[in-house]
């Protein structure tokens, strides 16, 4: 069998044991020996022994460990539960306003988490319960905290953002700067329209009672200025400390992992059940991440070899030689992945593909490039059938939300995203201006 053939048979038998549910990476890790083997013979294990041993000397991904640590003890230190309530105060008395504050509250713990498990379990704990109490919509109600949630997957600290750096030898500090506008951007959509829409439905979003406005202007700045200086002592820790040049992203995780630790001891959560926790649901993660890393790796590998990326190039120009459809038709594919596949295995398969095609023959920035990825993918957490924070949600979501309630709420702010998307692809300063200024 030709290697054309053999790539193209790797890639349907992929997308054919992914939409029967076989775990990703035993299955990439599986499909990658077996046509190894069938195009390589016996020197396929000595690739797989060669991509492995070159993931375990990565330095970069040691960050990923130390993020998902420092995410797991900021989600059981209280942090969120501060924030959520003295934003609650502030921001009720307007209609609309516990989404507003639900969606500022997810914006700042996403700049401290990295991963969206955390932040819409967490939120959808707090703030599901306290909106359909007011009486606010489910459906707005499951947006906001969906769509809030998915802000931690692309603002730094970001283990995609990690992930995308490793993978491709990219300055991850660099990719932090870089993603800081592009994730408010969304955050201030995802305001806005909530705004408008309760604005102009204030039965979905009621504001508090006058009678229960008990609080006098300086409290609600003290409350604020109280719950808002924690998660700005650890951003400023770990953003601040990659800008300045202090430390790099993998110092900078360890830095964050000991300030989220220290910021549970002020609050008196840390007790041999967090710790057991945290640890234990680290571990799971990181394995589960590191299997899909090294199996996609491996297939990547298999597949690029047999001249699967010269066969993708080729379809690409077979579509159009406009550059601008050619990245379309990238962004529509990884969008339609995103309703099946997992977000790491779609970007271990996608970026060594589309990376080279887009940099070096489309001559696209691939500090531009790398970002519209991510934003692309965040959609894939929010997009039916197998969007990650649907079914987060679902499981902690209080009596009465159903599903349908949530596929509803998510479809706004799916949009919002895409107009999100369109903007960073028409104004790219939106993604350079920032690490120039301060790299530069």
């Amino acid at each position: 069998m030709s290697p054309d053939l053999l790539a193209i048979a790797m890639f349907v038998v992929l997308l054919l044991a992914v939409f029967l549910g076989h775990p990703l990476g035993f299955t990439l890790g599986g499909l990658g020996i077996i046509f190894g083997v069938i195009g390589y013979g016996p020197g396929a294990f000595f690739i797989l022994t060669n991509k492995t041993y070159g993931l375990m000397t990565n330095y970069v991904l040691v960050a990923i460990p130390l993020f998902i640590l420092m995410a797991q003890f900021l989600d059981k230190s209280g942090v969120a539960e501060d924030l959520y309530e003295s934003m609650y105060i502030v921001l009720g008395p307007v209609r609309g306003g516990l989404a507003l504050a639900t969606i500022v509250v997810s914006t700042v713990f996403a700049a401290t988490t990295g991963i969206i498990g955390a932040s819409v379990v967490a939120m959808g704990l707090l703030a599901a319960p306290t909106m359909l109490s007011k009486g606010y919509q489910k459906e707005l109600t499951a947006g906001v905290i969906t769509a809030g949630g998915t802000l931690g997957i692309l603002i730094p600290p970001s283990i995609m953002l990690v992930v995308y750096g490793g993978l491709i030898g990219m300055s991850v500090g660099k990719l932090f700067l870089a993603a800081f506008i592009p994730g408010l951007l969304l955050s201030m959509l995802y305001l806005l329209y909530t705004f408008v829409l309760c604005y102009i439905r204030p039965d979905y979003g009621p504001p508090i009672p006058m009678k229960k406005r008990t609080h006098t202007t300086a409290q609600k700045i003290g409350m604020t200025m109280k719950s808002m200086l924690p998660p700005l002592f650890l951003i400023f820790a770990v953003l601040g400390s990659i800008a300045a040049g202090v430390a790099t992203p993998t110092e900078a995780a360890g830095l964050g992992s000991l300030g989220a630790l220290l910021l549970a001891v002020v609050n008196k959560r840390a007790n041999w059940k967090f710790f057991k926790e945290s640890s234990y649901s680290t571990l799971k993660i990181t394995c589960m991440v590191m299997l899909i890393f090294v199996g996609a790796n491996f297939y990547t590998a298999i597949f690029m070899g047999l001249g699967g990326g010269d066969m993708f190039e080729r379809l690409l120009f077979a579509v159009s030689d406009n550059k601008w459809v050619i990245l379309a038709v990238m962004m529509i594919i990884m969008f339609l992945l995103g309703m099946f596949v997992d977000w790491l295995g779609i970007l271990l398969l996608c970026v060594p593909i589309f990376t080279p095609i887009a940099v070096g023959t489309l001559g696209f920035d691939p500090l531009w490039f790398a970002l519209i990825v991510c934003v692309n993918l965040q959609m894939s957490f929010l997009t039916p059938p197998f969007g990650y924070a649907l079914f987060y949600l679902k499981g902690v979501a209080p009596p009465g939300m159903e599903l349908g309630h949530i596929y509803r709420g998510i479809i706004p702010f799916v949009i919002l995203q895409v107009i999100g998307l369109i903007l960073i692809i028409s104004f790219p300063e939106l993604v350079t201006w920032l690490p120039n200024f301060i790299m530069n």
